[in-house]
């Protein structure tokens, strides 16, 4: 069974796993991972790095192959955009092996083609988004894994996942939703409705007096996102 590339594993202490977003890579989230390692020991897998085609099912499939090699039984999710439908897909297919599950302002949410008419409507939103940092990660991945990424995109564009939060919430698993309060990519009413299929919590974030958060704030504000973290009591942090 093919496994993915996990480049970080860093910390001691209870296993913790990012899933990055859409064409960005595992190191973009490094300030947060180094926040995350006084407390845990955290895994970031490239998504992309895969042999030939993309598609859900032989990633997923390689993640579980990749959390069997690194023998974690048990694990902590935390998906940012994208890496927040195979979060999903693990999940609710084997809830045994989540401790708990966070998601932020996360692809997951999406029904069927509203983020595609997202991108369509609101092209100025996207480069908004484009931060240096969201930029050279994605220019990068670009270069590097082109046709996998846009395998990646039809798969984000097209999928229903209504199914997967359904079981989440019947298995009973911890579950967070976070929320930039000025997500430029995704809605914030995508996002209630994610965290109350999941029978999850919902946190709408922002830094501190109201200051505004955009999609790509949990490693554009690593410490925030901590601190969030913190607030919601995470089991992995608090052991």
């Amino acid at each position: 069974m093919n496994q993915l590339d996990v480049p970080i594993k860093v910390g001691d202490g209870p296993p913790v796993v990012v899933l990055h977003g859409f064409a960005m890579r595992p190191a973009t989230y490094g300030g947060l991972v180094e926040l995350l390692a006084e407390s845990c020991r955290v895994y970031v897998p490239d998504l992309f790095a895969v042999l030939g085609r993309w598609s859900y099912p032989k990633v997923l499939d390689a993640f579980i192959a990749t959390l069997d090699h690194l023998g974690l039984a048990q694990v902590t999710l935390l998906g940012h955009s994208f890496g927040g439908g195979i979060e999903l897909g693990f999940a609710s297919r084997f809830p045994d092996r989540v401790v708990e599950v966070v998601f932020s302002d996360s692809l997951a949410a999406s029904r069927e083609w509203q983020l595609a008419a997202e991108v369509l409507h609101h092209p100025v939103r996207l480069l908004r988004l484009a931060t240096p940092k969201a930029a050279a990660a994605f220019a990068q991945t670009c270069i590097e894994h082109p046709r996998q990424l846009v395998d990646a995109a039809w798969w984000g564009f097209t999928s229903g996942r209504v199914n997967d939060s359904e079981a989440i919430a019947r298995a009973g698993l911890p579950a967070h939703v976070l929320w930039a309060n000025r997500d430029s990519i995704l809605s914030r009413s995508d996002g209630l409705t994610f965290a109350q299929e999941l029978n999850a919590t919902f946190t709408v974030a922002s830094g501190a007096d109201g200051a505004s958060f955009d999609h790509d704030w949990m490693f554009q504000q690593p410490r925030e996102f901590v601190d969030h973290l913190d607030e919601l009591g995470l089991k992995a942090l608090s052991s």
